[in-house]
C-alpha cells in the first residue's frame, strides 16, 4: 500500500495537468471499453488478465475508492457526480472503507459536529495509510487549516475534475483545485449537469438548481464555501430532468442553498423554472422543492401557491424561520421579520390546503433572551409544524456570530430540550387514520421492515415490503400513525400505477454514459 504522505505539494492541479489533456467528461466518451466497477454487483466481476497490475500500483484507474458524504442534498448530489465519474473511468467504488486504496471525504461545514466527524475520518484514513482526497464545504471555505495540510482538495465547483485530482493523489502528489467556474467573467452555477452519476437511490434524482445565496447570515459558514448566487439556465435543468426520467427516476428533488433565490442572477425566477419542469414530469412521478428563505418566496407567493397545487408537485416546502424574535433575526442578519414568515405560512396554508411546511430553529443564538426564546416556543405551539429541525447554536470559526458574546452551553442545551419537548407534545397525523391516500414508494426503511412512500404532502407512509410496489404509485388505507410517519395498508382492488418512464438503473449503475460504455 502506498504511503498516505505525499511526495510533493503543488499549489494547483494546473501545474501537472496541461490544458491539452482530456478532461473527465471527454474521457468517458473517448474510452472504447469503459467497464465501471460498481456497488453491490456480485453477479458480474471485473476480471483482470495475468498482466494487470495489482491494486496497490501507482497506475491510476484501477484502485478501489471509498466515499463518505456529510450534509445537505446539494452535497449528496455532488458526491453522486464524483462517484459516477470515477466509476466511468474505471475506479471501483467500494462500500468497504478498509478495503479501499483511497478515501474521498465530502464534507459539510454547517455545524461543528459535522466538521468533527470529517476531521476524525481524515485522522483515521491517515492511521490506516490511505490516500486521501477532500471535497465539500470545509476545505473550500478554509483550505489552509492545519489538519488539511499536505492533502489533496477538490473544490465544490470543480467536481467535474475529480478524476484528475484522484489520479495525481494516487501518484503521490498533493493537489488543490479550488477555482470558480466562470464564463466571460460571470460566475457559473458549477460543474456541468450532464456528468456521469451514481445515484444513491436509483429512483431519486437530486438536481442542484443554483449554488450559493444572496444572504449574509452572521452564523453561516456555508456562504464562505459556496459563495454568492450562481444559477444554472432553465434549459439545462429541464434537460437534466428529462434525462433522469429516461433513466427510470420517479422523483426529483430540487436543491440549493436557497431555491427561492434561483434565477435572480440570470434574469429569471423560481416559478419560471418550475412551470417548465412540470411540463416534462411523467404521470406518476413527483417533484419536491428544496429549502427557500422567506425574503425570496414572498415575491412569488401567488405563483408558488399554484405550483404547489400541481398534481405532480409535492405540496411541501421547507422555510427556515430560525427564531421568532425580530431582534434575534436582526442579529442573524436574516433580512425578514417574524411577520413576513407568518405571512408566507398563512398564505400557503390557505391556498394549498394540507400543505406540509417544514422549518428550522436555532436555540441559543448570541444575545437570545428568555423572552426571545419564549416567542419561538409560542410560534411552534401556534403552528404545530409537522417537520421541525431544532439546532443548538454552534459558533462557526470565521463567522461574525462567533465573535459575539456567547450564551452558556447549559442554557443552549436546556432551550433545545425545552423546544424539543414542545415539538413532541403534539401528533400531526392522528387525524389522518382512516384516510385513503395515493403514495409513491421510493425506498426501504432504516430497520428494513417496510418500504417508505410519500403522499401528496410529502408525509412519510410506511407500506409492506412488496417488491412490486417499489417505484410505483399505489393506493393505501392509513391505519396507524406516529410522530414522523403513518402506516398504510395497500387497497386490495386498487391498481398499482407504474409511471410512464423507463426501467430504473440498477443499484450502483452509472447514469449518463453512452451505450458503448454501458456496464457489462
Amino acid at each position: 500500500m502506498p504511503s498516505a504522505s505525499c511526495d510533493s505539494l503543488l499549489d494547483d492541479i494546473e501545474d501537472i495537468v496541461s490544458q491539452e489533456d482530456l478532461k473527465p467528461q471527454d474521457r468517458h466518451f473517448s474510452r472504447k471499453h469503459v467497464v465501471p466497477k460498481v456497488r453491490k454487483r456480485n453477479t458480474q466481476k471485473y476480471l483482470q488478465d495475468e498482466n494487470s497490475p495489482p491494486s496497490n500500483s501507482t497506475i491510476p484507474g484501477i484502485q478501489k475508492i471509498w466515499m463518505r458524504t456529510w450534509g445537505c442534498s446539494h452535497n449528496n448530489s455532488d458526491g453522486e457526480y464524483m462517484a459516477g465519474q470515477l466509476a466511468a473511468y474505471g475506479y471501483e467504488i467500494t462500500e468497504n472503507a478498509s478495503d479501499a486504496d483511497l478515501w474521498l471525504l465530502n464534507s459539510c461545514t454547517v455545524k461543528n459536529p459535522a466538521e468533527d466527524h470529517f476531521r476524525n475520518s481524515i485522522k483515521k484514513a491517515q492511521e490506516e495509510n490511505k490516500k486521501i482526497v477532500l471535497a465539500g464545504c470545509v476545505p473550500q471555505a478554509q483550505p489552509r487549516q492545519d489538519y488539511l495540510k499536505g492533502l489533496s482538495i477538490i473544490g465544490v465547483q470543480q467536481i467535474d475534475r475529480v478524476v484528475e485530482v484522484v489520479e495525481e493523489t494516487i501518484k503521490g502528489h498533493s493537489v488543490r483545485l479550488l477555482g470558480q467556474k466562470k464564463n466571460n467573467g460571470k460566475r457559473l452555477g458549477g460543474a456541468p449537469l450532464d456528468l456521469p452519476k451514481i445515484r444513491k437511490n436509483p429512483l431519486i434524482e437530486i438536481i442542484s438548481i443554483n449554488t450559493g445565496c444572496l444572504n449574509a447570515c452572521t452564523y453561516c459558514k456555508t456562504k464562505h464555501a459556496r459563495g454568492n448566487l450562481a444559477s444554472y439556465p432553465i434549459d439545462e435543468l429541464v434537460d437534466r430532468a428529462k434525462q433522469s426520467f429516461q433513466e427510470g427516476v420517479c422523483e426529483i428533488w430540487l436543491t440549493s442553498e436557497d431555491t427561492g433565490a434561483y434565477g435572480r442572477d440570470i434574469g429569471t425566477n423560481l416559478p419560471a423554472l418550475l412551470w417548465k419542469l412540470v411540463e416534462v414530469i411523467p404521470r406518476g412521478a413527483m417533484l419536491r422543492l428544496g429549502m427557500t428563505n422567506p425574503p425570496y418566496i414572498l415575491e412569488h407567493l401567488e405563483e408558488m401557491g399554484k405550483i404547489l397545487n400541481h398534481p405532480r408537485v409535492y405540496a411541501f416546502l421547507h422555510i427556515p424561520v430560525q427564531s421568532a424574535s425580530d431582534s434575534v433575526l436582526t442579529e442573524m442578519r436574516r433580512e425578514y421579520c417574524v411577520a413576513d414568515f407568518k405571512r408566507v405560512v398563512d398564505f400557503l396554508r390557505e391556498k394549498v390546503p394540507g400543505i406540509t411546511l417544514a422549518t428550522d430553529i436555532i436555540c441559543g443564538f448570541p444575545g437570545e433572551t428568555d423572552q426571545d426564546f419564549q416567542e419561538t416556543v409560542k410560534l411552534v405551539e401556534e403552528y404545530k409544524f409537522p417537520s421541525l429541525f431544532i439546532n443548538q447554536f454552534y459558533p462557526r470559526p470565521g463567522t461574525p456570530a462567533a465573535k459575539m458574546a456567547q450564551i452558556p452551553a447549559q442554557v443552549k442545551k436546556q432551550r433545545t430540550k425545552d423546544l424539543s419537548r414542545v415539538f413532541h407534545s403534539y401528533s400531526p397525523y392522528d387525524h389522518k387514520i382512516g384516510e385513503r391516500q395515493q403514495v409513491l414508494v421510493t425506498e426501504e426503511s432504516f430497520d428494513s421492515k417496510f418500504y417508505v412512500a410519500h403522499n401528496r404532502f410529502y408525509e412519510q407512509v410506511l407500506v409492506p415490503k412488496d417488491p412490486t410496489f417499489m417505484g410505483k404509485m399505489i393506493e393505501v388505507d392509513i391505519y396507524e400513525s406516529g410522530k414522523h410517519f403513518m402506516k398504510g395498508q395497500p387497497v386490495s382492488d386498487a391498481r398499482v400505477y407504474t409511471p410512464s418512464i423507463s426501467k430504473p438503473l440498477a443499484k450502483g449503475e452509472v447514469s449518463g454514459l453512452p451505450e458503448s460504455a454501458a456496464i457489462l
